[in-house]
């Protein structure tokens, strides 16, 4: 029994986006992994088909359609096999944060562009001295007037390069508790005072335009402020339930296409006359990792399923976020093992997902406070 019920409807979207990826990503993913970055062109191409923001309310131009869209987005996007296009970042982590929470003339304002692609977005939490503990972050907000002054730098921020809107955490430097210190606000990549970095070079997610983010005296208006004066870690904490679940949908979506590409090539790879997948280790190997796959994806649909109802499941999607990303990350290697030399050449898709895979334990919260997550909730 299949734990989520997808529609008609589902069905023809999720058909409908894969033959828009097959034509407009999958053909370019190689020269956009050579060339580090993805033209603008292809988020307008995305949002001109209604595959970006799916979630928000037809007020704005969105859809307002449920979860289960985003999910399809997300699976599908694996597998172009590239992760420059980072829809589900834009769609499902970002721009969220802009529908909860700002007010409706920054909506009115920014949602459009969002859903059509004309806007790109960030998110600047990170920085060089502080990662997982948003509380720890140095970049400031001073209030001066109708407006705030922002000083700080941001550092390995996805869509770093292409992007157009960017929610920055800052805190106030008057107020000595940091959880009632941070604030997130809306800033314009226009704005005076702000800079992009060089785009960074990585092992993995090559076509991602990371890069580092510089605020010098980068006025903007208080009103971009989003939510309440103080409020920015409550909503960090709010939004985060949907963001492990897509950080966990990405990586299972990659095992499950990993192991499938193995299974392929030890059918059709012969050593010593017979297929790999004729040899007792190689079966054993295969039905261990099928295994782990199959039971994180019985875990994470149950998940799905309970967001789309309402249901706060912290714990759990923390457990998930963390044991799903590193059985990915167990799965890439034993894949990787079965292609033997062959799975460490470019030629072979096996190798961009080994890289690209690793990444995912440590973004949206490592892997380790996501398990001291989890035991806080508990009471442990």
């Amino acid at each position: 029994m299949e734990i989520l019920k997808y529609s008609a409807e589902h069905d023809s979207f999720r058909e409908t986006l894969r033959k828009f990826l097959g034509k407009e990503v999958v053909p370019f993913a190689d020269q956009w992994e050579q060339e580090g970055i993805v033209p603008r062109e292809a988020w307008k191409k995305a949002g001109e088909q209604g595959f970006l923001c799916t979630s928000v309310p037809e007020k704005y131009g969105g859809a307002g359609a449920d979860f289960l869209y985003s999910i399809i987005v997300i699976e599908e996007m694996i597998h172009t096999r590239q992760f420059g296009l980072l829809t589900p970042l834009h769609s499902d982590i970002i721009v969220p944060y802009i529908t909860s929470y700002a007010s409706e003339e920054l909506k009115q304002k920014y949602l459009p562009g969002c859903i059509s692609g004309d806007i790109i977005t960030a998110v600047g939490m990170t920085e060089p001295g502080a990662g997982s503990d948003l509380t720890s972050i140095s970049t400031t907000a001073t209030r001066a007037g109708d407006e705030v002054i922002i000083n700080g730098q941001k550092t390995f921020i996805s869509c770093g390069i292409n992007c157009d809107l960017v929610i920055v955490a800052a805190k106030d430097p008057d107020i000595d508790d940091p959880y009632n210190a941070l604030d997130l606000y809306l800033v314009d990549a226009s704005t005076p005072g702000f800079k992009k970095g060089n785009k960074l070079d990585k092992m993995g997610w090559r076509s991602q335009d990371t890069a580092e983010l510089f605020f010098s005296d980068c006025r903007i208006p208080v009103t971009n402020r989003l939510g309440q004066k103080g409020g920015g870690f409550l909503m960090l904490m709010d939004k985060l339930q949907p963001e492990r679940l897509v950080c966990t949908v990405g990586a299972l979506t990659a095992a499950e296409i990993m192991i499938d590409l193995t299974i392929d090539f030890c059918k059709n790879h012969n050593e010593s006359g017979k297929p790999l997948s004729k040899y007792q280790a190689t079966q054993h190997k295969i039905i261990d990792m099928l295994t782990e796959i199959k039971l994180g994806r019985t875990f994470t649909d149950k998940l799905i399923a309970d967001h789309i109802e309402g249901i706060k499941v912290p714990i759990e999607v923390s457990m998930a976020k963390a044991w799903v990303t590193d059985m990915a990350k167990r799965v890439a290697d034993g894949c990787m093992d079965l292609f033997g030399n062959y799975g460490y050449y470019e030629e072979y898709p096996i190798a961009r997902f080994w890289r690209d895979i690793r990444v995912m334990s440590i973004f949206a919260g490592t892997n380790e406070i996501m398990k001291g997550i989890a035991a806080k909730f508990m009471g442990l």
